[in-house]
């Protein structure tokens, strides 16, 4: 079996990301060679591939559901906002340019052809490639030009599921509003619907399916019950939002953990892996007073360390740090954190910055000089002031950091030193330590030790923990999605003969027909035929609403 499938969602976090891994797991336990694919992914949350590209971190763990290795083909344009008016535009795992809302408009053709040959690459060397939509299809100011949903689909003749999230209501208005805004050359592509995040009776849900699949003639390939722990490695900080399960201690006590919650915080899944340890709460917080009673308080990655550092000292938490350290509490900086906490952050080029040079929190001798070529890496070591356990992460980088004094932190597999320490003050250059299991957990029994607390760590590795959820997202697509009907899909294409819903916008359509344009809607009566005079079917029940008659068929 070959073929492709596309998973589009009515809104961002309808769910994408997390049906697409379950069903990349899926679709690998049936024995298929899969990959996962998404075109264009706005996060700020990332990941370094073996061979040194930048993709988003949502797509590694999509590879790691069907166990493949990530590889830059699967994410070709990653987009990281480092203001509210620019953002770094990442072309095949590289920095490519800097962009505005409006100058990316105009990229997006140029990049078209770049995402396709990604796209073909991966459907040359897999059975079948997975691939996400972003954000929702039926965003028509976005259609022109579009890399990841519609634009996609059309170029690449990919059927496409659509996702509703029945948790936050309006299930059906956004299921039928988004394919009533299609034109009906991407309607053609719609083959069906699934439901996420189900509570209740099914029999409740039941009549409104029929209904819909009556209105549109399009069936739907399953419903998903709401499970929850699935949150797996968020693409932004909507995902901050949801509050973290805490496991029961296995000491007397529990280790509070409180993140500072940047503007441009990014990588902040560099924390799971604290919270997957039994007594561990992790918390991302605005609050200064909860930094400064924490028993261990992070500064976290950011794509934007100047404005995000400005931040921090306008709203009073800088002091907070600066009382953690006066006082010897524990305090970790990664990354762009790591650079805060330095003395000096210099950006003579103007690399992430206006500001040429600012002065850091001043709690580690080190300063930051900032390099217009971004590394890129992944590094192993070990940590010889926590057992000397062994510890590997990956790099993410255009700023240069320089220990000035203190001791470093790591020592790299070369013997080299990383990152800094000074008295209960700590801080590193490298994402995803804490997934190294004996770092994490030596370094939260000295987090204790420094607190007097009674904490035990627990025994579980990280990567079984995440492989276990990987499993049981392929359960949840197994046990509730027509197993018969999404194969025949993906390996038949498109089904033919779909019907097309017709809205008021169809107006406009029509004006643009007659100007010999490419309509954005197509008028759809069944008797004119839309532009071009297409005859569209209509199903039984079937209502038209932007034809030139306005009637109704039964």
């Amino acid at each position: 079996m070959r073929g492709s499938l596309l998973v589009a969602g009515t809104h961002s976090d309808a769910g994408k990301t997390v049906i697409s891994a379950g069903i990349c797991r899926f679709l690998t336990r049936e024995g298929l060679n899969v990959a996962p694919f998404k075109a264009q992914n706005m996060a700020l949350n990332s990941f370094v591939t073996r061979d040194g590209a930048e993709i988003g971190r949502a797509q590694a763990m999509q590879a790691a559901a069907a166990r493949v290795e990530p590889e830059a083909a699967m994410n070709p344009v990653l987009l990281k906002p480092s203001s509210e008016r620019q953002t770094q535009v990442i072309v095949r795992g590289k920095p490519w340019a800097m962009a505005g809302a409006r100058s990316y408009q105009g990229m997006k053709r140029s990049l078209m052809p770049v995402v396709m040959e990604s796209f073909e690459d991966l459907r040359r060397r897999f059975d079948v490639v997975i691939c996400e939509g972003a954000g929702s299809p039926a965003e028509i100011n976005l259609r022109e030009n579009d890399l990841a949903n519609m634009g996609l689909a059309r170029a690449a003749s990919l059927p496409v599921v659509l996702v509703g999230d029945i948790d936050r209501g309006g299930l059906f208005a956004s299921l039928f509003g988004t394919l009533a805004l299609l034109g009906a050359e991407d309607q053609a592509l719609v083959a069906g619907f699934l439901v996420n995040k189900f509570r209740g009776d099914p029999a409740v849900l039941a009549p409104g399916l029929e209904t819909l699949r009556v209105l549109t003639g399009r069936p739907f390939f399953g419903t998903l019950p709401f499970v929850g722990g699935l949150g797996l490695d968020g693409e932004d900080s909507l995902a901050l939002d949801a509050p973290r399960p805490v496991k029961p201690a296995l000491g007397r006590n529990v280790i509070r953990v409180a993140v500072a919650r940047l503007g441009r915080i990014s990588n902040f899944t560099d924390l799971d892996a604290l919270a997957h340890e039994p007594g561990v709460e992790v918390r991302f917080t605005e609050s200064a007073e909860e930094l400064r009673a924490a028993d261990l308080a992070v500064l976290p990655g950011t794509k934007a360390t100047v404005a995000d550092l400005n931040l921090l000292r306008s709203r009073g938490r800088d002091r907070a740090f600066a009382d953690r350290a006066r006082r010897g509490l524990p305090t970790l900086g990664i990354c762009g954190g790591y650079q805060m906490l330095g003395h000096r952050i210099a950006d003579p080029d103007g690399i992430e910055s206006a500001e040429r040079e600012v002065s850091g929190l001043g709690l580690l001798r080190v300063e930051t000089i900032f390099n217009d070529e971004k590394l890129l890496s992944r590094p192993d070591g070990r940590a010889p002031a926590f057992e000397d356990e062994p510890v590997s992460g990956y790099e993410i980088r255009h700023g240069r950091v320089h220990r000035l004094g203190g001791e470093p932190l790591f020592e790299d597999e070369n013997g080299e030193p990383e990152g800094c320490r000074i008295g209960s003050t700590l801080g590193t250059s490298w994402h995803g330590v804490m997934e190294s299991d004996g770092f994490r957990r030596a370094l939260l029994k000295w987090v204790a030790g420094e607190r007097g607390l009674d904490w035990v760590p627990g025994d579980e590795s990280f990567a079984a923990a995440r492989e276990a959820q990987l499993e049981k997202l392929g359960d949840l697509v197994a046990e509730n999605i027509d197993r018969d009907a999404l194969l025949r899909l993906i390996s038949g294409g498109p089904p033919r003969d779909l019907p097309v819903i017709s809205s008021q916008i169809s107006a406009v359509s029509r004006q643009q027909c007659a100007d010999g344009s490419d309509a954005a809607i197509r008028n759809t009566n069944p008797d004119a035929g839309g532009c071009g005079g297409v005859p569209v079917p209509t199903p039984a029940a079937f209502t038209v609403v932007g034809s030139d008659e306005h009637r109704s068929e039964s």
